[in-house]
Protein backbone atom coordinates (compact mmCIF):
# COMPACT_ATOMS: atom_id res chain seq x y z
CA UNK A 1 0.00 0.00 0.00
CA UNK A 2 1.16 3.54 -0.70
CA UNK A 3 -0.18 6.89 0.41
CA UNK A 4 0.64 10.50 -0.18
CA UNK A 5 1.21 12.86 2.73
CA UNK A 6 0.50 16.48 1.89
CA UNK A 7 3.08 18.52 3.74
CA UNK A 8 3.40 22.19 4.49
CA UNK A 9 6.70 23.72 3.41
CA UNK A 10 7.97 26.74 5.33
CA UNK A 11 10.57 29.24 4.20
CA UNK A 12 13.13 26.52 4.88
CA UNK A 13 11.96 24.48 1.89
CA UNK A 14 15.53 24.16 0.63
CA UNK A 15 16.12 21.65 3.41
CA UNK A 16 13.88 19.04 1.79
CA UNK A 17 15.49 16.26 -0.19
CA UNK A 18 13.92 15.28 -3.51
CA UNK A 19 11.08 12.82 -2.81
CA UNK A 20 11.01 9.37 -4.30
CA UNK A 21 7.98 8.81 -6.53
CA UNK A 22 6.15 5.48 -6.51
CA UNK A 23 3.52 4.74 -9.12
CA UNK A 24 0.74 3.48 -6.86
CA UNK A 25 -2.71 4.73 -5.78
CA UNK A 26 -2.38 7.49 -3.22
CA UNK A 27 -4.47 9.63 -0.94
CA UNK A 28 -3.90 13.13 0.38
CA UNK A 29 -3.77 13.78 4.13
CA UNK A 30 -2.85 16.94 6.03
CA UNK A 31 0.29 17.50 8.04
CA UNK A 32 -1.29 18.42 11.38
CA UNK A 33 -4.11 17.03 13.48
CA UNK A 34 -3.91 19.77 16.11
CA UNK A 35 -2.87 23.14 14.70
CA UNK A 36 -1.14 25.34 17.27
CA UNK A 37 1.52 27.27 15.40
CA UNK A 38 0.10 30.48 13.85
CA UNK A 39 2.99 30.56 11.39
CA UNK A 40 1.76 27.41 9.66
CA UNK A 41 -2.06 27.43 9.47
CA UNK A 42 -3.80 24.43 7.93
CA UNK A 43 -7.47 24.39 6.90
CA UNK A 44 -9.04 20.95 7.34
CA UNK A 45 -12.14 19.72 5.52
CA UNK A 46 -13.53 16.20 5.54
CA UNK A 47 -13.93 16.14 1.76
CA UNK A 48 -11.34 18.62 0.60
CA UNK A 49 -8.11 19.24 2.49
CA UNK A 50 -5.99 22.22 1.56
CA UNK A 51 -3.28 24.50 2.94
CA UNK A 52 -3.30 28.27 2.63
CA UNK A 53 0.45 28.31 1.98
CA UNK A 54 2.79 26.47 -0.36
CA UNK A 55 2.80 22.68 -0.08
CA UNK A 56 4.69 19.66 -1.34
CA UNK A 57 3.68 16.04 -1.79
CA UNK A 58 5.72 13.14 -0.54
CA UNK A 59 4.82 9.57 -1.33
CA UNK A 60 5.68 7.06 1.37
CA UNK A 61 6.44 3.55 0.24
CA UNK A 62 4.67 0.77 2.13
CA UNK A 63 2.89 3.47 4.19
CA UNK A 64 6.01 4.10 6.29
CA UNK A 65 7.97 7.32 6.27
CA UNK A 66 11.39 7.08 4.59
CA UNK A 67 14.39 7.12 6.95
CA UNK A 68 16.66 10.15 6.88
CA UNK A 69 19.09 9.90 3.98
CA UNK A 70 16.81 7.45 2.17
CA UNK A 71 18.09 4.23 3.75
CA UNK A 72 18.41 2.89 7.27
CA UNK A 73 21.97 2.52 8.55
CA UNK A 74 22.99 -0.82 10.08
CA UNK A 75 26.53 -0.83 11.48
CA UNK A 76 26.59 -4.35 12.96
CA UNK A 77 29.17 -6.58 11.27
CA UNK A 78 27.60 -9.59 9.46
CA UNK A 79 28.08 -12.80 11.40
CA UNK A 80 30.20 -14.42 8.68
CA UNK A 81 32.73 -11.55 8.97
CA UNK A 82 32.73 -11.29 12.76
CA UNK A 83 35.70 -13.49 13.60
CA UNK A 84 37.91 -11.65 11.12
CA UNK A 85 36.92 -8.25 12.55
CA UNK A 86 37.46 -9.42 16.13
CA UNK A 87 40.96 -10.59 15.26
CA UNK A 88 41.69 -7.21 13.70
CA UNK A 89 40.28 -5.34 16.71
CA UNK A 90 42.54 -7.25 19.08
CA UNK A 91 45.59 -5.82 17.31
CA UNK A 92 44.44 -2.18 17.33
CA UNK A 93 44.94 0.59 19.92
CA UNK A 94 42.10 0.42 22.45
CA UNK A 95 39.68 3.06 23.74
CA UNK A 96 37.77 2.19 26.91
CA UNK A 97 34.10 3.23 26.74
CA UNK A 98 31.89 4.42 29.56
CA UNK A 99 28.39 3.01 30.00
CA UNK A 100 26.94 6.08 28.28
CA UNK A 101 29.47 5.81 25.42
CA UNK A 102 28.22 2.25 24.94
CA UNK A 103 24.63 3.50 24.78
CA UNK A 104 25.67 5.82 21.94
CA UNK A 105 27.36 2.92 20.13
CA UNK A 106 24.03 1.09 20.46
CA UNK A 107 22.13 4.09 19.05
CA UNK A 108 24.49 4.44 16.09
CA UNK A 109 24.72 0.73 15.35
CA UNK A 110 20.97 0.31 14.81
CA UNK A 111 20.46 3.39 12.66
CA UNK A 112 18.57 5.65 15.05
CA UNK A 113 20.88 8.47 13.90
CA UNK A 114 20.76 7.57 10.17
CA UNK A 115 22.45 8.62 7.95
CA UNK A 116 25.26 9.05 10.51
CA UNK A 117 27.69 6.12 10.25
CA UNK A 118 29.76 6.63 13.36
CA UNK A 119 30.93 9.12 15.95
CA UNK A 120 31.08 12.59 14.42
CA UNK A 121 34.18 13.97 12.80
CA UNK A 122 34.82 17.69 13.27
CA UNK A 123 32.82 18.93 10.26
CA UNK A 124 29.79 16.90 11.32
CA UNK A 125 30.21 18.03 14.92
CA UNK A 126 30.29 21.71 13.95
CA UNK A 127 27.22 21.38 11.72
CA UNK A 128 25.30 19.68 14.51
CA UNK A 129 26.44 22.13 17.17
CA UNK A 130 25.79 25.30 15.14
CA UNK A 131 23.03 24.35 12.68
CA UNK A 132 21.25 21.38 14.35
CA UNK A 133 21.50 19.58 11.02
CA UNK A 134 23.84 17.80 8.61
CA UNK A 135 24.28 18.53 4.91
CA UNK A 136 24.28 15.39 2.77
CA UNK A 137 26.29 14.80 -0.39
CA UNK A 138 23.32 15.71 -2.61
CA UNK A 139 22.97 19.09 -0.89
CA UNK A 140 19.92 18.17 1.17
CA UNK A 141 19.78 18.46 4.97
CA UNK A 142 18.74 16.10 7.75
CA UNK A 143 18.07 17.12 11.32
CA UNK A 144 20.83 16.33 13.84
CA UNK A 145 20.38 18.57 16.86
CA UNK A 146 22.66 16.75 19.33
CA UNK A 147 26.35 16.05 18.72
CA UNK A 148 27.03 12.32 18.94
CA UNK A 149 30.70 12.27 19.83
CA UNK A 150 33.30 10.20 21.68
CA UNK A 151 35.75 11.92 24.04
CA UNK A 152 39.27 10.70 24.84
CA UNK A 153 42.01 12.00 27.13
CA UNK A 154 45.61 12.95 26.38
CA UNK A 155 46.95 9.48 27.18
CA UNK A 156 44.52 7.74 24.84
CA UNK A 157 45.41 10.22 22.10
CA UNK A 158 49.12 9.50 22.58
CA UNK A 159 48.51 5.73 22.63
CA UNK A 160 46.65 5.91 19.31
CA UNK A 161 49.59 7.61 17.63
CA UNK A 162 49.32 7.47 13.86
CA UNK A 163 46.97 4.48 13.69
CA UNK A 164 44.04 5.16 11.33
CA UNK A 165 41.77 2.75 13.20
CA UNK A 166 41.05 1.99 16.86
CA UNK A 167 39.12 -0.66 18.78
CA UNK A 168 36.38 0.30 21.25
CA UNK A 169 36.17 -1.70 24.47
CA UNK A 170 33.12 -1.97 26.74
CA UNK A 171 33.34 -1.15 30.47
CA UNK A 172 33.53 -4.90 31.17
CA UNK A 173 36.50 -5.34 28.81
CA UNK A 174 34.66 -6.88 25.85
CA UNK A 175 35.60 -5.75 22.36
CA UNK A 176 32.66 -3.77 21.00
CA UNK A 177 33.58 -2.09 17.72
CA UNK A 178 36.21 -0.77 15.33
CA UNK A 179 36.32 2.96 14.61
CA UNK A 180 37.84 3.50 11.15
CA UNK A 181 39.51 6.42 9.37
CA UNK A 182 39.59 8.33 12.61
CA UNK A 183 39.89 12.07 13.11
CA UNK A 184 40.93 13.56 16.46
CA UNK A 185 40.04 17.17 17.24
CA UNK A 186 39.73 19.53 20.19
CA UNK A 187 36.87 19.09 22.68
CA UNK A 188 35.74 22.60 23.62
CA UNK A 189 33.53 21.62 26.54
CA UNK A 190 32.29 25.08 27.45
CA UNK A 191 31.11 25.82 23.91
CA UNK A 192 29.47 22.40 23.61
CA UNK A 193 27.55 22.86 26.86
CA UNK A 194 26.56 26.45 26.11
CA UNK A 195 25.25 25.68 22.63
CA UNK A 196 23.45 22.48 23.63
CA UNK A 197 21.73 23.72 26.80
CA UNK A 198 21.82 27.50 26.39
CA UNK A 199 23.54 27.79 29.77
CA UNK A 200 26.73 26.71 31.49
CA UNK A 201 25.15 26.74 34.95
CA UNK A 202 26.34 23.93 37.22
CA UNK A 203 23.96 21.05 37.81
CA UNK A 204 23.09 19.97 34.25
CA UNK A 205 22.82 16.17 34.70
CA UNK A 206 24.27 15.00 31.36
CA UNK A 207 26.97 17.68 31.29
CA UNK A 208 28.16 16.80 34.78
CA UNK A 209 28.00 13.05 34.16
CA UNK A 210 29.50 12.96 30.67
CA UNK A 211 31.09 16.18 29.41
CA UNK A 212 32.80 17.86 32.35
CA UNK A 213 34.84 14.80 33.41
CA UNK A 214 35.56 13.76 29.80
CA UNK A 215 38.84 14.11 27.96
CA UNK A 216 39.97 17.18 26.05
CA UNK A 217 39.77 15.50 22.64
CA UNK A 218 37.00 14.10 20.45
CA UNK A 219 37.55 11.18 18.10
CA UNK A 220 35.32 10.53 15.10
CA UNK A 221 35.16 7.88 12.42
CA UNK A 222 33.03 5.16 10.87
CA UNK A 223 31.83 2.40 13.18
CA UNK A 224 31.86 -1.33 12.63
CA UNK A 225 30.07 -2.87 15.61
CA UNK A 226 31.19 -6.43 16.26
CA UNK A 227 27.87 -7.72 17.59
CA UNK A 228 24.48 -6.48 18.75
CA UNK A 229 24.57 -4.53 22.00
CA UNK A 230 22.95 -6.43 24.88
CA UNK A 231 22.57 -5.32 28.50
CA UNK A 232 21.46 -8.62 30.07
CA UNK A 233 19.20 -6.75 32.49
CA UNK A 234 15.99 -8.61 31.74
CA UNK A 235 14.84 -5.87 29.35
CA UNK A 236 16.68 -6.71 26.13
CA UNK A 237 13.48 -8.08 24.56
CA UNK A 238 12.14 -4.52 24.63
CA UNK A 239 15.15 -3.10 22.79
CA UNK A 240 13.80 -3.32 19.26
CA UNK A 241 15.85 -1.77 16.46
CA UNK A 242 14.38 0.61 13.85
CA UNK A 243 14.73 -2.15 11.26
CA UNK A 244 12.77 -4.60 13.42
CA UNK A 245 10.16 -1.97 14.24
CA UNK A 246 9.62 -1.24 10.56
CA UNK A 247 9.18 -4.94 9.87
CA UNK A 248 6.66 -5.14 12.68
CA UNK A 249 4.70 -2.13 11.43
CA UNK A 250 4.62 -3.67 7.96
CA UNK A 251 3.50 -7.00 9.39
CA UNK A 252 0.62 -5.26 11.12
CA UNK A 253 -0.17 -3.38 7.88
CA UNK A 254 0.15 -0.01 9.62
CA UNK A 255 -0.71 2.98 7.46
CA UNK A 256 0.25 5.44 10.22
CA UNK A 257 2.61 5.18 13.18
CA UNK A 258 2.36 7.66 16.06
CA UNK A 259 5.12 7.75 18.66
CA UNK A 260 4.84 8.70 22.32
CA UNK A 261 7.92 8.99 24.56
CA UNK A 262 7.74 8.78 28.35
CA UNK A 263 10.11 8.97 31.30
CA UNK A 264 7.27 8.21 33.71
CA UNK A 265 4.61 5.53 34.35
CA UNK A 266 1.51 5.59 32.13
CA UNK A 267 -1.59 6.91 33.89
CA UNK A 268 -5.09 7.00 32.42
CA UNK A 269 -4.62 10.57 31.17
CA UNK A 270 -1.78 9.36 28.95
CA UNK A 271 -3.92 6.43 27.80
CA UNK A 272 -6.79 8.80 27.02
CA UNK A 273 -4.48 10.91 24.86
CA UNK A 274 -3.04 7.92 23.00
CA UNK A 275 -6.43 6.32 22.35
CA UNK A 276 -7.90 9.66 21.29
CA UNK A 277 -5.02 10.24 18.89
CA UNK A 278 -5.65 6.88 17.26
CA UNK A 279 -9.33 7.70 16.86
CA UNK A 280 -8.49 11.03 15.26
CA UNK A 281 -6.22 9.28 12.79
CA UNK A 282 -9.03 6.85 11.97
CA UNK A 283 -11.38 9.81 11.47
CA UNK A 284 -8.87 11.29 9.02
CA UNK A 285 -9.04 8.20 6.85
CA UNK A 286 -6.23 6.01 8.12
CA UNK A 287 -7.24 2.35 8.43
CA UNK A 288 -4.77 0.97 10.95
CA UNK A 289 -2.77 3.51 12.99
CA UNK A 290 -0.25 1.84 15.31
CA UNK A 291 1.01 3.38 18.56
CA UNK A 292 4.73 3.21 19.29
CA UNK A 293 4.93 3.59 23.09
CA UNK A 294 8.62 4.35 23.29
CA UNK A 295 10.09 5.08 26.74
CA UNK A 296 13.62 6.41 26.85
CA UNK A 297 16.03 3.76 28.12
CA UNK A 298 19.48 5.34 28.21
CA UNK A 299 21.04 7.56 30.86
CA UNK A 300 18.55 9.50 32.99
CA UNK A 301 19.08 11.63 36.08
CA UNK A 302 19.01 10.00 39.48
CA UNK A 303 15.50 11.08 40.47
CA UNK A 304 13.82 9.85 37.27
CA UNK A 305 11.70 6.72 37.37
CA UNK A 306 13.95 3.63 36.98
CA UNK A 307 13.65 1.90 33.61
CA UNK A 308 12.69 -1.51 34.99
CA UNK A 309 9.91 0.08 37.04
CA UNK A 310 8.55 1.87 33.98
CA UNK A 311 8.64 -1.21 31.77
CA UNK A 312 6.89 -3.32 34.41
CA UNK A 313 4.18 -0.71 34.70
CA UNK A 314 3.81 -0.32 30.92
CA UNK A 315 3.40 -4.08 30.60
CA UNK A 316 0.64 -4.06 33.18
CA UNK A 317 -1.17 -1.26 31.37
CA UNK A 318 -1.29 -3.48 28.27
CA UNK A 319 -2.23 -6.55 30.26
CA UNK A 320 -5.13 -4.68 31.87
CA UNK A 321 -6.40 -3.53 28.47
CA UNK A 322 -5.92 0.20 29.06
CA UNK A 323 -3.99 0.17 25.78
CA UNK A 324 -4.74 -2.37 23.07
CA UNK A 325 -1.82 -4.79 22.50
CA UNK A 326 -3.06 -5.35 18.95
CA UNK A 327 -2.48 -1.70 18.04
CA UNK A 328 0.42 -0.90 20.40
CA UNK A 329 4.12 -1.66 20.13
CA UNK A 330 6.15 -1.13 23.32
CA UNK A 331 9.89 -0.76 22.86
CA UNK A 332 12.83 0.97 24.54
CA UNK A 333 14.50 3.95 22.85
CA UNK A 334 18.17 3.39 23.82
CA UNK A 335 19.33 7.02 23.72
CA UNK A 336 20.81 8.76 26.77
CA UNK A 337 18.84 11.77 28.02
CA UNK A 338 20.32 15.28 27.88
CA UNK A 339 17.45 17.36 29.32
CA UNK A 340 18.25 19.95 26.66
CA UNK A 341 14.70 21.05 25.90
CA UNK A 342 13.87 22.24 22.36
CA UNK A 343 17.33 21.24 21.12
CA UNK A 344 16.99 17.67 22.34
CA UNK A 345 13.36 17.12 21.38
CA UNK A 346 14.41 17.47 17.74
CA UNK A 347 16.69 14.46 18.23
CA UNK A 348 13.86 12.49 19.83
CA UNK A 349 11.58 13.25 16.89
CA UNK A 350 14.24 12.61 14.23
CA UNK A 351 15.08 9.19 15.67
CA UNK A 352 11.41 8.15 15.49
CA UNK A 353 11.36 9.04 11.79
CA UNK A 354 14.06 6.43 11.31
CA UNK A 355 11.90 3.91 13.19
CA UNK A 356 9.02 4.54 10.78
CA UNK A 357 6.86 6.97 12.78
CA UNK A 358 5.19 9.75 10.82
CA UNK A 359 3.36 11.27 13.81
CA UNK A 360 4.98 12.43 17.04
CA UNK A 361 3.13 13.47 20.20
CA UNK A 362 4.81 16.36 21.98
CA UNK A 363 3.97 17.74 25.42
CA UNK A 364 4.67 20.80 27.48
CA UNK A 365 8.38 21.53 28.00
CA UNK A 366 9.55 18.40 26.14
CA UNK A 367 12.97 17.13 27.27
CA UNK A 368 13.04 20.02 29.74
CA UNK A 369 13.93 20.31 33.39
CA UNK A 370 13.95 22.84 36.18
CA UNK A 371 16.78 25.36 36.10
CA UNK A 372 19.69 23.79 38.01
CA UNK A 373 20.36 26.87 40.17
CA UNK A 374 17.14 28.92 40.04
CA UNK A 375 13.52 28.16 40.93
CA UNK A 376 12.14 28.24 37.39
CA UNK A 377 11.94 26.15 34.24
CA UNK A 378 15.12 26.13 32.19
CA UNK A 379 13.16 26.47 28.91
CA UNK A 380 9.95 28.13 27.78
CA UNK A 381 7.37 25.33 28.04
CA UNK A 382 5.88 26.04 24.60
CA UNK A 383 9.11 26.33 22.63
CA UNK A 384 9.57 22.59 22.15
CA UNK A 385 6.46 22.08 20.04
CA UNK A 386 7.03 25.35 18.17
CA UNK A 387 10.60 24.40 17.31
CA UNK A 388 9.50 20.96 16.10
CA UNK A 389 7.00 22.56 13.72
CA UNK A 390 9.78 24.65 12.12
CA UNK A 391 12.93 22.53 12.49
CA UNK A 392 14.93 21.95 9.28
CA UNK A 393 14.86 18.28 8.36
CA UNK A 394 11.65 17.46 10.25
CA UNK A 395 9.20 18.74 7.62
CA UNK A 396 7.92 15.25 6.85
CA UNK A 397 6.99 14.55 10.49
CA UNK A 398 3.50 15.38 11.77
CA UNK A 399 3.60 17.05 15.20
CA UNK A 400 0.72 16.35 17.60
CA UNK A 401 0.60 18.77 20.56
CA UNK A 402 -0.36 17.21 23.89
CA UNK A 403 -3.95 17.84 25.06
CA UNK A 404 -4.83 18.63 28.67
CA UNK A 405 -6.24 15.75 30.72
CA UNK A 406 -7.34 15.82 34.36
CA UNK A 407 -9.33 13.71 36.79
CA UNK A 408 -13.08 14.18 36.20
CA UNK A 409 -14.70 13.87 39.64
CA UNK A 410 -18.18 13.46 38.13
CA UNK A 411 -17.25 10.68 35.71
CA UNK A 412 -14.58 9.28 38.09
CA UNK A 413 -12.03 8.93 35.33
CA UNK A 414 -9.36 10.88 33.48
CA UNK A 415 -10.92 13.14 30.84
CA UNK A 416 -9.89 15.99 28.61
CA UNK A 417 -10.26 19.22 30.56
CA UNK A 418 -13.51 21.11 29.93
CA UNK A 419 -13.17 24.79 30.96
CA UNK A 420 -16.97 25.16 31.07
CA UNK A 421 -17.09 22.89 34.14
CA UNK A 422 -13.65 23.46 35.56
CA UNK A 423 -14.86 22.86 39.12
CA UNK A 424 -15.49 19.19 38.27
CA UNK A 425 -11.84 18.52 37.43
CA UNK A 426 -9.11 17.61 39.86
CA UNK A 427 -5.45 18.32 39.20
CA UNK A 428 -3.87 16.25 41.94
CA UNK A 429 -0.85 17.91 43.48
CA UNK A 430 2.56 16.34 43.81
CA UNK A 431 2.36 16.61 47.58
CA UNK A 432 -0.93 14.69 47.57
CA UNK A 433 0.44 11.92 45.37
CA UNK A 434 3.53 11.65 47.55
CA UNK A 435 1.19 11.34 50.53
CA UNK A 436 -0.60 8.48 48.75
CA UNK A 437 2.74 6.78 48.22
CA UNK A 438 3.90 7.14 51.80
CA UNK A 439 0.69 5.92 53.42
CA UNK A 440 -0.16 3.18 50.94
CA UNK A 441 -3.39 5.00 50.06
CA UNK A 442 -4.71 4.61 46.52
CA UNK A 443 -5.29 7.45 44.05
CA UNK A 444 -8.90 8.09 42.97
CA UNK A 445 -10.55 5.29 41.03
CA UNK A 446 -9.84 5.82 37.35
CA UNK A 447 -6.58 7.77 37.70
CA UNK A 448 -4.43 4.75 36.82
CA UNK A 449 -5.31 1.15 36.10
CA UNK A 450 -5.13 -0.98 39.28
CA UNK A 451 -2.42 -3.24 37.88
CA UNK A 452 -0.34 -0.29 36.73
CA UNK A 453 -0.50 1.30 40.18
CA UNK A 454 0.42 -1.90 41.99
CA UNK A 455 3.02 -3.35 39.67
CA UNK A 456 5.30 -0.28 39.44
CA UNK A 457 6.23 -0.70 42.20
CA UNK A 458 5.23 2.94 42.61
CA UNK A 459 5.09 2.90 46.39
CA UNK A 460 5.74 0.52 49.32
CA UNK A 461 2.79 -1.11 51.17
CA UNK A 462 0.00 -2.08 48.79
CA UNK A 463 -3.59 -2.97 49.73
CA UNK A 464 -4.79 -6.37 48.50
CA UNK A 465 -7.40 -4.85 46.19
CA UNK A 466 -7.60 -1.55 44.38
CA UNK A 467 -10.01 0.83 46.12
CA UNK A 468 -9.77 -0.69 49.60
CA UNK A 469 -8.32 1.05 52.62
CA UNK A 470 -4.57 0.53 53.08
CA UNK A 471 -3.24 -2.18 55.31
CA UNK A 472 -0.98 -1.49 58.23
CA UNK A 473 2.33 0.00 57.27
CA UNK A 474 4.12 -3.28 57.96
CA UNK A 475 2.17 -5.04 55.23
CA UNK A 476 5.05 -4.81 52.78
CA UNK A 477 7.51 -6.56 55.08
CA UNK A 478 6.89 -10.01 53.67
CA UNK A 479 7.03 -8.93 50.07
CA UNK A 480 9.70 -10.96 48.31
CA UNK A 481 11.17 -10.68 44.83
CA UNK A 482 9.15 -12.57 42.27
CA UNK A 483 9.70 -13.30 38.64
CA UNK A 484 7.74 -10.89 36.52
CA UNK A 485 6.30 -11.96 33.18
CA UNK A 486 6.73 -9.16 30.69
CA UNK A 487 3.92 -8.80 28.17
CA UNK A 488 5.45 -7.10 25.18
CA UNK A 489 3.25 -5.74 22.42
CA UNK A 490 5.69 -6.90 19.80
CA UNK A 491 5.00 -9.68 17.35
CA UNK A 492 7.55 -12.03 15.93
CA UNK A 493 8.03 -11.13 12.25
CA UNK A 494 7.35 -14.75 11.38
CA UNK A 495 3.90 -14.51 12.95
CA UNK A 496 2.37 -16.15 15.98
CA UNK A 497 1.25 -14.81 19.32
CA UNK A 498 2.54 -11.74 21.07
CA UNK A 499 6.07 -12.27 22.27
CA UNK A 500 6.43 -12.81 26.00
CA UNK A 501 9.36 -13.67 28.16
CA UNK A 502 10.17 -14.24 31.80
CA UNK A 503 12.63 -11.89 33.44
CA UNK A 504 15.08 -12.68 36.17
CA UNK A 505 13.96 -11.84 39.68
CA UNK A 506 14.12 -8.09 40.18
CA UNK A 507 11.83 -7.41 43.13
CA UNK A 508 13.10 -4.61 45.38
CA UNK A 509 13.96 -4.97 49.03
CA UNK A 510 12.25 -2.79 51.59
CA UNK A 511 14.92 -0.08 51.52
CA UNK A 512 14.84 0.14 47.73
CA UNK A 513 11.06 0.30 47.77
CA UNK A 514 11.24 3.22 50.18
CA UNK A 515 13.67 5.00 47.85
CA UNK A 516 11.46 4.28 44.84
CA UNK A 517 8.51 5.72 46.72
CA UNK A 518 10.07 9.18 46.65
CA UNK A 519 11.73 8.80 43.26
CA UNK A 520 8.78 7.59 41.27
CA UNK A 521 5.84 9.70 42.38
CA UNK A 522 4.46 11.34 39.25
CA UNK A 523 1.17 12.96 38.43
CA UNK A 524 -0.72 15.33 36.26
CA UNK A 525 -0.94 18.91 37.44
CA UNK A 526 -2.54 21.83 35.64
CA UNK A 527 -0.50 24.82 34.59
CA UNK A 528 -3.29 27.39 34.35
CA UNK A 529 -1.19 29.82 32.33
CA UNK A 530 0.20 27.39 29.77
CA UNK A 531 -2.98 25.35 29.39
CA UNK A 532 -0.89 22.19 29.05
CA UNK A 533 -0.09 19.33 31.36
CA UNK A 534 2.77 19.06 33.84
CA UNK A 535 4.29 15.98 35.35
CA UNK A 536 5.95 16.48 38.68
CA UNK A 537 8.59 14.07 39.93
CA UNK A 538 10.22 14.25 43.34
CA UNK A 539 13.64 13.09 44.42
CA UNK A 540 14.84 11.56 47.66
CA UNK A 541 15.94 14.95 48.99
CA UNK A 542 12.39 16.25 48.68
CA UNK A 543 13.27 18.78 45.98
CA UNK A 544 10.94 19.02 43.02
CA UNK A 545 11.65 19.39 39.35
CA UNK A 546 8.86 20.39 37.00
CA UNK A 547 8.91 17.96 34.14
CA UNK A 548 6.94 17.59 30.95
CA UNK A 549 5.53 14.37 29.62
CA UNK A 550 8.85 13.52 27.95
Amino acid sequence: MSLTIKLHISNHSNFLAQPKIHQNPTKILPKYIYQTNPLRPIVLNQTKMSSISSQSKRVIKNSLIDPDGGSLIDLVVPENERNLRVSEAESLPKIRLTKIDLEWVHVLSEGWASPLKGFMRENEYLQSLHFNSLRLADGSFVNMSLPIVLAIDDKAKDDIGSSPNVALVAPNGDLVAILRSIEIYKHNKEERIARTWGTTAPGLPYAEEVITPAGNWLIGGELEVLKEIKYNDGLDQYRISPKELRKEFDRREADAVFAFQLRNPVHNGHALLMNDTRQRLLDMGYKNPILLLHPLGGFTKADDVPLDVRMEQHSKVLEDGVLDPETTVVAIFPSPMHYAGPTEVQWHAKARINAGANFYIVGRDPAGMGHPTEKRDLYDPDHGKKVLSMAPGLEKLNILPFRVAAYDTMAKKMSFFDPSRAKDFLFISGTKMRSFARTGENPPDGFMCPGGWKEGPIHPPMPPQFGQKPQKKTAHKDRTPTKSKKIVAYRNPSGGDSHSSTDVSQGPDVLQMAKNMLKVVSLAEKDLRGGMILLVAGNVAGEWAQEAIL
